[in-house]
């Protein structure tokens, strides 16, 4: 027997209470994008509240067993069999929150959150914690409990730390003094939970098992059908077999759950999807007779074929439309499908032409590559997106309305002289997702007309200036040095913006290559940006610029400005490097120039910002050499503690000449790394499904560059983790990499791959993902992983790279020893992550 109720945070943390997670329970686990989800359904909930103090939302339940234990007095103390993760995170989000509101506010924020909802003040020390984590997690929650120095590091729990405080440091608007308070009393009592509890004796275990093997559960398509259909007690049948099995045929059921939410953002973009049933239900209940019903599932059907054609484009039957709809489906960003169905209903209605459409869809479009381009790609996009229908002008027509509306506000639509500035400094390879930015480049090569066009679907994208620069590449940057510039800072300044970037079927073959030998290659290929690069006698500062600046004028003929407006200008990013210096681990650093060129700024500005105004962990940002600045400085002068003094009660060593540890350095793609970027090779390819043109390629590389006798040894590796029960994915960057995963995103734990295999020739072990992924976020078992790798001759990874990705050659693979020593490694790792899943 079970009890079951609605209930607050607030009401299950208030009081002497602890919560222990069982161990038979996992670790931690929930990622960036369950964190992500949460703020923004936090966010969203505490603006709402500002208008209603009443409002809630409903985030899940809570699953609990009393210990026997308990007595009539004392602190009651439960077994969370279910919904720890979502427990342990909000328990975090209110470290967050009281380190945030103690540091910007007042010290009494500390006290007063602490002892409210995360500590039994009074209590002995067993019962001092309200939350109990398994005890795997027990020291990094209890770091962030004591706000310890090294809070927030790389393992899971570090992350979700550092992820709440680079968003609660986003989101303070120092105009705004109440706007982090209305984020705390959003949590703490505006997400609503059910709390079901287990009566005494029931066997705790027995429920968890329950619970975690449940068949699928209905969708909240499925249980719409079913009130629909209960309220057509005599039209079911007709109204089934005229409206409904049609639309059924033509959606599946997470399309049809797609459409009814997007039906319901139509008139309020607050809705969540995981609310679309309750909000129709809602809606509906106040209709009376069988034919308003019947209406609305004709409504449904009629915005069912809208819907098909935004999925497939090619249903569409206007050429103009057509395009530009293939266009924003190729982007990739589901949140714009609400203004898609409105105006697509809008000339069903009669009340827009097709013409119009097309040129409403073209605004949106161009907003979107603008944004990419100045390195905004994200920010507040999905929320401008579902505001547009109900906050657009509705007595313009669509189109004019759809642009006003996009190009008013803080919204990051860039003016003509935004993008040209940003062209030459963004980092743009360092923005956006990967299949955007070829998109872009793609779009860019097809204003050129060439007569004789190419296959783009299948080239990449390629750093003319490499990520990693040859002594030839050096000494042509280092032409160019002015004074007091050194080559690395420049380098990073230049290598990832737009001006060095190209497509080309010839990754494998150009590479780290001088331009000398890249020249003869770009002027053969059929792609004519690669034409007028190889036009180029020398590839350096100069040349890239003027490329920046060509390419900036040809994106300004391609795709509209905004309106005129009267609007704040975008400025310096400087909110993105708050975000990214508090989501920076306890332990590292990185260099005022790494920051610069993650924003598309220069290192004086930047340092100058930081010494005169407070931003999280500033301390952690060094010279180049990895010194401490000499003109460091606190933004607050009553500080007169030592950063060096800091860094290393953080766990940063420092040499007898005063520079940081190299490994522990952030550079410009790792910070991106950190805030989320998606770079190809990093990561395996995320979209559903593999294509097997990426096997095929990367088994093409592997034998061009390797040969055919080590490409046979190594897909005799890759065969043996198939066998042992492992998958593969492939990388999408400039050469197709090979994943050998061992376990799907969507199981407990997360995705999680010990190597990517690499044609050029590495066999790279991926130390710094498996950081955050269970049960090797525990330093231990990769400690163990290095070991028994090293035990095989030619392999020597250094203990010191087990927060990188350290490798060996593959040509090791050709030994059939050393090959089945691999193997069985892998075979142990998998198994290793397998249980771990199923514990």
């Amino acid at each position: 027997m079970v009890a079951a109720r609605e209930t607050t945070l607030q009401e299950l943390l208030e009081g002497s209470k602890q919560y222990q997670v069982p161990l038979y329970q996992r670790t931690y686990s929930w990622k960036s994008a369950q964190h992500e989800r949460l703020w923004e359904d936090i966010t969203q909930l505490a603006a709402d509240r500002a208008e209603d103090p009443e409002l809630t939302h409903f985030i899940g339940s809570v699953v609990l067993a009393p210990s026997p234990a308990n007595g009539p007095t004392g602190v009651q103390e439960f077994l969370v069999i279910d919904g720890q993760q979502r427990l342990t995170t909000l328990s975090i989000l209110l470290c967050a929150i009281r380190d945030h509101r103690a540091k910007e506010e007042g010290a009494e924020h500390r006290e007063r959150i602490d002892q409210q909802y995360l500590i039994n003040r009074w209590k002995r020390e067993q019962q001092r914690l309200k939350l109990v984590p398994t005890q795997a997690d027990r020291p990094a929650y209890q770091a962030c409990l004591d706000s310890a120095p090294h809070a927030g590091g790389t393992d899971p729990i570090g992350s979700a730390y550092r992820y709440f405080a680079s968003k609660l440091a986003a989101a303070d608007d120092p105009e705004d003094p109440e706007d982090i308070e209305r984020i705390e009393d959003a949590v703490i009592s505006g997400l609503a939970l059910v709390s079901v509890t287990a009566q005494r004796g029931d066997n705790p275990h027995r429920i968890f098992e329950s619970l975690n093997n449940r068949g699928l559960s209905l969708s909240q398509a499925d249980l719409l059908r079913n009130y629909l259909f209960m309220r057509l007690p005599t039209k079911g049948e007709a109204v089934y077999q005229a409206l409904w099995l049609p639309l059924q045929q033509h959606l599946d059921r997470d399309q049809l759950e797609l459409l009814f939410w997007l039906d319901l953002v139509q008139g309020d973009p607050r809705i969540k999807q995981t609310d679309t049933y309750a909000c129709q239900q809602r809606r509906l209940d106040p209709m009376r007779t069988e034919e308003e019903i019947e209406k609305e599932v004709a409504r449904f059907c009629r915005l069912g074929q809208l819907l098909r054609r935004i999925l497939d484009p090619a249903l569409e039957p206007d050429a103009a439309v057509r395009e530009r709809l293939a266009r924003l489906h190729a982007w990739g960003t589901t949140t714009v499908y609400p203004v898609l169905l409105h105006l697509l209903d809008r000339r069903e209605s009669g009340s827009a032409a097709s013409e119009q459409i097309a040129t409403a869809m073209l605004y949106l479009e161009s907003y979107f590559v603008r944004r990419l381009l100045i390195g905004r790609a994200t920010a507040s996009i999905n929320r401008v997106l579902l505001s547009i229908v109900t906050e657009m002008d509705g007595d313009l027509p669509v189109d004019q309305a759809l642009h006003r509306y996009l190009s008013t506000g803080r919204k990051y639509y860039a003016t003509n002289q935004e993008l040209r500035k940003a062209i030459q400094s963004v980092p743009y390879y360092l923005n956006g997702r990967p299949r955007q930015r070829s998109l872009v480049l793609r779009w860019l090569e097809e204003t050129y007309a060439s007569k004789e066009p190419v296959d783009l679907s299948e080239l990449t994208i390629e750093h003319v200036l490499p990520q990693t620069p040859t002594s030839d590449w050096q000494q042509a940057l280092g032409e160019d040095l002015e004074a007091g510039e050194e080559f690395g800072q420049v380098h990073e300044a230049l290598v990832h913006t737009l001006g060095n970037l190209t497509l080309t079927g010839y990754n494998a073959k150009l590479s780290n290559s001088s331009f000398a030998v890249k020249r003869p290659l770009l002027a053969a290929s059929g792609v004519r940006m690669n034409q007028e690069i190889a036009e180029q006698e020398r590839w350096s500062r100069p040349q890239i610029h003027a490329r920046a600046d060509a390419l900036a004028e040809r994106v300004i003929a391609t795709w509209p400005a905004p309106a005129e407006r009267v609007a704040e200008p975008s400025g310096p990013a400087w909110d993105v490097i708050d975000q990214t210096l508090a989501a920076l681990p306890a332990g590292s650093w990185t260099t005022y120039g790494d920051l610069a060129a993650l924003i598309g700024s220069h290192p004086v500005p930047v340092g100058q910002r930081l010494a005169t105004t407070a931003a999280p962990n500033a301390h952690r940002v060094l010279q180049s050499d990895g010194k401490v600045s000499p003109n460091f400085a606190w933004p607050d002068p009553s500080r007169t503690d030592d950063p060096r003094a800091l860094l290393e009660t953080e766990g940063l060593s420092f040499n007898p000449q005063g520079q940081a540890d190299p490994e522990r350095r952030f550079t410009t793609k790792r910070l991106a790394i950190l805030r989320g970027a998606e770079i190809p090779d990093w990561v395996p390819e995320i979209a559903p499904g593999q294509d097997a043109r990426l096997r095929d390629r990367f088994r093409s590389q592997l034998v061009e560059q390797q040969g055919p006798d080590l490409a046979r040894a190594v897909v005799e590796v890759i065969n043996a983790w198939t066998e042992m029960g492992g998958q593969l994915e492939y990388g999408t960057g400039q050469e197709t990499s090979c994943f050998l995963m061992s376990r799907d995103k969507s199981e407990p734990g997360g995705n999680i791959w010990p190597v990517a295999l690499y044609p050029s020739g590495k066999f790279e072990v991926v130390f710094e993902h498996l950081s955050i992924r269970p049960p090797f976020n525990e330093r231990s078992r990769r400690e163990e992983l290095r070991q028994r790798l090293n035990r095989i001759e030619g392999v020597d990874l250094p203990e010191t790279k087990l927060e990188h990705r350290p490798g060996f050659p593959l040509q090791l693979l050709a030994d059939p020893a050393d090959r089945q020593a691999v193997v069985e490694v892998l075979a142990w790792f998998h198994e290793l992550t397998r249980n771990a899943v199923l514990r």
